[in-house]
This record gives C-alpha cells, structure tokens and sequence, in this order.
C-alpha cells in the first residue's frame, strides 16, 4: 500500500549477480512499487523517498517465471521478506552473454490472480555476470568510503547515517578519480580487457537500487553488487560485518578459481582485517590490496600494525587514487 494509502502496482527488482557457463545463479525482490524517484529534490520527497526505500511491501511466496534469451525458462518463488533465489545447475550458457560478459534474461509473476495492474507488462530485466574468457583479473570492491565518501570512521557514524539516508543519490560525489580508475582496472594492461568488477557492500539491499543508480550515474563499470540483509545490517556487533563480506569474497574466489584478484577497500572499518584472512587462505590468489586513508590516524596506525609483518602479497595504503594506478602499473595490473 501506498504512503497515502493508494494501492501500488507490482514490480520486481532483479539483482545484478554472478554466475558461470554452467551455473545460473540469480537474485531479487518482488515488491509494491513505490514509484521512488531517486533524482527527487527537495526535503518533502527526500523523506518520503527515505521512508519508502525502508517500508517496501514484498510479494512474498508467489511465483516466479525466468525466461533467457535463448527461450530457455525456469521458476522459482519469493520468500518470506519477497526475496527470490535461483541457484540452478545449467549447460552452455557463454553464447548468450555479450562482449562485457552479460547475460541476459527477463523475469515475470506466474500468478495472474494477484489481480493488481503490473508494470512493464509483467516482463522485468535482469542480469547476470559471467566473467569473459579474456579476463586476465578480477576486482572486488568496498563501496563506503572506498568509492563513495560517507563518514563511516566519523563519531557514532551519525554523518554516514545522514548522508545514505537523508541525500539525495544525484548529489553523491565519489572520490575523486575512482571511476576513471576502475575503468582502467576493467580494461587492464592492454585496454582491451573485460576484467570483472564486484562492488561488496555492508548496506542493506533496500539500498541497492540506491547504489546501482550511484554507480551508474557516476560511470563505474558496471557489476554485480552484493549487499546483505536489513537485519544484519542493523546489529550493533560489528563482528556481523566481517562474516558477510568475507562470505561474499570467499565464493567469489571459488566460483572463478582461474582468475586471481585485487582487493580495494579502506582503513575505516574492517576491510584490513578481511583482505589480511582472505589472503592468507588463498595465498595465490589475491594480487594486491589496496586500503584507502580515511583520515582516521588511529585507525590507519591499527592498519598499519596490522600489516607490518605480511609478505604475502602487495598491500599499499593509498591517499588518491593516482597512488593506487602508479602501484598497480608497477605490479603490471595497468
């Protein structure tokens, strides 16, 4: 239902995901649409659109249709929170991604008695990721504070709260030089590489589209975002931040056991801690790691003592990111 108690249409938002040319592997949420501009200005519609990013009415257990490009179909159902997972088995799906390595599909309601008027003809995109042949490395990426400055270091982290909350996405400035940097990373040494981008992020998934428009509007490659639960999201323990991420980047590696990775995150919270772990699991797999200064000094002292030891693999702790092109074109990553 609607703020104002008008009845919403239905939509479904598909994730950006992953997956391989023998494993399909999708994700989303059907839900009420709220019709939430995210380029909305003015103090009205930045509650309003604050407040319903967080009130969503999902569709839960209904089913699902998944149609590829290729005619192939297959279902699946939403869950308690309106939440779908499609974890299959599958055969030969590299010919219908395209040269960036995507594939396509679209995904529909298979219940036509929810007699509600749906959007888009009941048909909603979606995408899934399947690294390219030609990769010759992957990224995997924090968002906050890494790409996209909130304060997440600050006092009580009350100005990371402000700015995800309570700002307007098309204000949100990335730090200066990233995009053009995770563009050079994409295409690699030669320029002409497809190397995949995964963006790793503690927010909540009622933040995707929030992110996905972020990134898009500020042109970073594109690539699958992998958020967590609202719940998780919200305890107070910040030991619920590391098994998330070290949960997404431990499947990452094992999904794409043939490309090795560079991980990029920041001193503010725990991403040291997790790049140190992973790279000391897979010792041949992570190409270097890179942590932002976010002008925290007792933190970057942690960081730095934290580090002062590891010889496993690269680790520069970066202010800008022409440090970390110059390094990454010393270690022969550009």
């Amino acid at each position: 239902m609607g703020l104002f108690g008008k009845k919403d249409k239905l939509q479904i938002i598909a994730f950006q995901t992953y997956g391989t040319n023998a494993h399909l592997y999708l994700r989303g949420r059907a839900l009420e649409d709220e019709e939430i501009d995210l380029a909305d200005k003015g103090l009205f519609k930045l509650i309003r659109n604050t407040y319903q990013r967080f009130d969503a009415d999902e569709i839960k257990h209904t089913p699902l249709n998944i149609k590829l490009s290729d005619g192939r179909s297959v279902s699946g159902e939403t869950d308690d929170d309106g939440y779908y997972l499609i974890d299959l088995p599958s055969q030969d799906l590299n010919p219908l991604i395209n040269d960036e390595g995507w594939l396509k599909y679209e995904i529909s309601y298979s219940d036509f008695s929810l007699k509600r008027e749906i959007l888009h003809e009941n048909r909603f995109p979606g995408e899934m990721m399947i690294p390219h042949k030609d990769a010759e490395f992957g990224v995997i990426s924090d968002i906050d504070d890494t790409i996209l400055w909130t304060g997440v270091a600050s006092f009580l982290k009350w100005r990371a709260i402000l700015r995800t909350f309570f700002s307007n996405v098309g204000k949100r400035i990335p730090l200066k030089g990233a995009s053009e940097l995770y563009h050079r990373l994409h295409r690699g040494k030669s320029g002409e590489e497809v190397n995949p981008i995964f963006y790793v992020s503690n927010s909540p998934w009622n933040l995707y589209r929030y992110l996905e428009f972020f990134l898009t509007k500020n042109n970073f490659p594109k690539g699958p975002i992998l958020l967590r639960s609202l719940r998780a999201a919200l305890t107070k323990n910040h030991d619920t931040d590391k098994p998330h991420k070290q949960h997404e980047i431990r499947n990452i590696l094992k999904t794409y056991p043939h490309l090795n990775f560079v991980l990029i995150g920041d001193s503010g919270e725990y991403d040291a801690d997790i790049y140190k772990e992973i790279a000391e699991d897979y010792p041949n797999r992570i190409s270097a790691i890179y942590l932002r200064d976010v002008g925290h000094k007792k933190r970057m002292a942690r960081v730095k003592d934290l580090f002062a030891e590891f010889g496993i693999t690269p680790v520069l702790f970066v202010k800008n990111s022409d440090q970390l092109a110059h390094h990454a074109e010393e270690i022969g990553l550009l």
